[in-house]
């Protein structure tokens, strides 16, 4: 899968000779047409991962921590979800320190969250095309820029304010400057290698290690100086991965307990713990809010966990279509070049890129913690580098010996069938898709053979055939891709991205699939936390972008959001608690904007927000909730801080019942919500300590009456903020004063 207008070398390749290095054409004699087609593909992408963002739905979870980041400095630091500094979010703050940058420069708002991450995804095509145009020329660059440009996956997650943009970016830099380092034998690549790797990790932890093995392994077998030097320069390169990955946990470690928020993710506050934890064994392993098994919970956003779970019905779509190819390509690279030098610059980048790609395929496949689908957006550089670069490989071998003349179709042939398989499986969707996918498949691989020795003019019909092969290749990516900017597919708004149509049962199915595991409703106590949430509101209202087999919120579609307004906004989002419709459509100012439609939660009624505003007596924090989800959604209503007591799935240890007479007392905290059900160990979720802190409250606080707040029947009758129901289904919201605390 290459571009046959790049010069291609003749000689026969034999068994007894390595084959002749790559062509790369001097960068004065650059093929006239590569600079423009790299442009037309960034054009494109920015098209991709731009087009009507403001009407998508981004993952209030984050909205909520970068509008605290504008508003408090050490939020910022922490990656607090509240202004305040109660509770930070699950992650590293790396992603939400750039994209609050960008909100305090430019205000606050969708285009102005995005916009960094925008540049940054269009910066990693650019970082793989000039990686792969260094060892396989102009060609293969375009290929895997395309290839990476169109990969569904990538394109619905470029659109969301979660961090896996920033994390890719990060860790397809540390491959190409490894990749420098491994060519001119230098230190200074490798050291920024490690350091973005580093960085990485600050992203979103042990998943921006994943590729590192197979980076650090192909500078030790494969770089220019001698053992002693390489081993020394990798030592080094330590030191700088592990000053730039554990200086935010080493900074967090520093401050006393009792002047930083607790670390939301962790089981006692740390981030040493959520290291070790949530974000790292407990992925693999499951446990630790992970969930376990692809069965149930954090498992069942992506299926059953198994060596085929990227071809399942819910991954399929997502990443798989050039895997085959890739692999294909890769086996055959690493053929070609089997008498090569050790140095050989070129197997050094078919073993980086392979092993890139094996590393998350296999980590992604296996996991039996929390998998979501836009995860595997990670697999997307490495076949993209594959492809383009094996492809040239394969196709070179195809026109200069007949011993390889049946790898590239056969490889092609493969792609196609593939890509029917995947189309098919939406059924009623773009239905004349496949059959031109065939078509012209078939066409390609046929004209390959015809002209496989073209001299001449005739060079022209196989570069033809060449082109209409990538076509084919990319054109079902290229369909899944344009439905999440055009609305005609893609689901789940900002917290489980996806794109195409539904396929699947799994949570990133889509419409029309299944429920959660186990039943229809979210993952509850145990369930996945991840980016993801969802479940019952307090007070039994189904939350979040809609699930598969129920609930409200941002259907797969793009109809309908769930959530609050960002403060001051307005517009029509969904039933937030209280019953009102609360905009969940807008950013501040009333503008157009994409907050709280992938947010598992709601805000408050605009009447419940003013009255807790009024009656707020001084206080540091609005209101204290039991999940991270609603407290979210009511930052973004109101742009106050407002407390989640029990962090994403209810099992974070952040509000003890010592911790809330302490903030009752000073005089911090006056509205606390209980009741309702809850996620994990929320209010009325089973959890002791918040069993505990609810009838501490009820017996000592006074519960708000809806019409002290001027409720209207309507939204009391599906308000999750509701004030004075007893049954165990309704939430209410209580005032506390110092003089409650005994």
């Amino acid at each position: 899968m290459t571009s046959a207008t790049d010069p291609l070398p003749h000689p026969t390749v034999t068994a007894d000779a390595p084959p002749p290095a790559p062509h790369r054409a001097p960068p004065d004699r650059a093929p006239r047409w590569s600079l423009p087609a790299l442009i037309a593909i960034l054009i494109l992408a920015a098209v991709l991962y731009s087009w009507n963002l403001s009407g998508s739905g981004l993952n209030s979870f984050y909205s909520a921590a970068v509008l605290s980041g504008t508003q408090s400095w050490k939020a910022w630091f922490f990656g607090s979800l509240d202004a305040g500094n109660f509770l930070t979010v699950d992650k590293p703050p790396f992603a939400l320190m750039v994209m609050g940058l960008s909100c305090r420069v430019f205000g606050y708002g969708t285009w102005q969250m995005m916009l960094p991450m925008i540049l940054l995804a269009l910066a990693t095509i650019w970082i793989v095309h000039a990686s792969v145009k260094r060892v396989w020329g102009h060609g293969a660059a375009t290929v895997a820029a395309l290839v990476l440009a169109l990969t569904p996956i990538t394109v619905a997650i470029n659109r969301d304010n979660n961090p896996d943009t920033l994390l890719v970016f990060l860790m397809a830099g540390g491959a190409a400057l490894a990749l420098r380092a491994v060519h001119n034998g230098r230190l200074l690549p490798l050291v920024g290698s490690a350091v973005c790797f580093g960085l990485a990790f600050n992203t979103k932890m042990l998943q921006g290690y994943i590729a590192l093995p197979a980076v650090f392994a192909v500078y030790l077998y494969a770089a220019k100086p001698g053992l002693v030097k390489r081993l020394v320069n990798l030592l080094i390169a330590g030191v700088a991965l592990a000053v730039a990955g554990f200086w935010w946990a080493a900074a967090v470690s520093l401050v006393p307990a009792d002047d930083r928020p607790y670390i939301g993710g962790s089981t006692d506050g740390t981030a040493w713990d959520l290291i070790m934890g949530y974000n790292g064994l407990g992925r693999i392993l499951g446990g630790e809010g992970n969930g376990g098994g692809g069965g149930g919970g954090g498992g069942g956003f992506s299926g059953t966990a198994g060596i085929g779970r990227l071809f399942n019905d819910i991954l399929g779509g997502q990443i798989s279509w050039l895997i085959p190819f890739a692999a294909i390509a890769c086996t055959g690279g690493l053929l070609l070049r089997g008498r090569a030098p050790r140095t050989d610059p070129t197997r050094a980048a078919l073993l980086l890129w392979g092993g890139w790609t094996a590393l998350h395929y296999l980590t992604f496949a296996m996991a039996e913690g929390t998998m979501h689908p836009y995860y595997t957006t990670a697999l997307a550089p490495g076949i993209a580098a594959l492809c383009g670069g094996g492809g040239v490989m394969l196709l070179r071998a195809f026109r200069t010996d007949r011993r390889w003349a049946w790898v590239l179709p056969a490889g092609l042939a493969v792609t196609a069938v593939w890509a029917v398989v995947l189309l098919r499986r939406a059924s009623g969707w773009n239905t004349w898709l496949w059959p031109a996918v065939a078509v012209v498949m078939a066409l390609a691989i046929v004209g390959l053979l015809v002209f496989r020795s073209a001299t001449g003019l005739r060079v022209r019909l196989l570069a033809a055939s060449v082109t209409a092969a990538v076509v084919a290749a990319v054109a079902g990516p290229a369909a899944y891709a344009w439905s999440v900017p055009s609305g005609s597919g893609g689901g789940m708004g900002g917290t489980n991205p996806t794109a195409g149509p539904s396929t699947g049962s799994g949570f990133g199915g889509g419409p029309g699939g299944g429920g959660a595991p186990g039943g229809g409703g979210a993952p509850g106590g145990s369930g996945g936390r991840g980016d993801f949430g969802g479940g019952q509101l307090p007070g039994g209202t189904q939350q979040g972008g809609q699930m598969p087999g129920g609930g409200n919120g941002r259907t797969p579609d793009g109809a309908g959001e769930m959530g609050g307004a960002p403060p001051n906004g307005s517009g029509t989002g969904g039933t937030a608690p209280g019953g009102t419709a609360t905009g969940s459509g807008t950013r501040p100012g009333g503008a157009g904007g994409g907050f709280g439609g992938g947010g598992m939660g709601g805000g408050a009624s605009s009447e419940l927000i003013a009255y807790l505003k009024k009656h707020r007596d001084g206080a540091e924090w609005l209101l204290a909730v039991s999940s991270s989800q609603s407290a979210a959604q009511l930052i973004l209503s109101s742009g106050e801080p407002v407390i989640s007591m029990w962090g994403w799935s209810g099992s974070d240890n952040a509000m003890t019942l010592a911790r809330l007479k302490e903030l009752v007392k000073k005089g911090e905290l006056h509205y606390v919500q209980v009741g309702g059900g809850g996620m994990g160990g929320g209010p009325g979720g089973g959890g002791d300590v918040s069993t505990e802190v609810t009838e501490w409250v009820q017996k000592n606080g006074t519960a708000v009456k809806e019409s002290e707040y001027g409720a209207t029947a309507q939204s009391s009758s599906s308000s999750s903020l509701s004030s004075s129901s007893s049954e165990s289904n309704q939430s209410t919201v209580y005032r506390l004063d110092p003089s409650d605390v005994g």
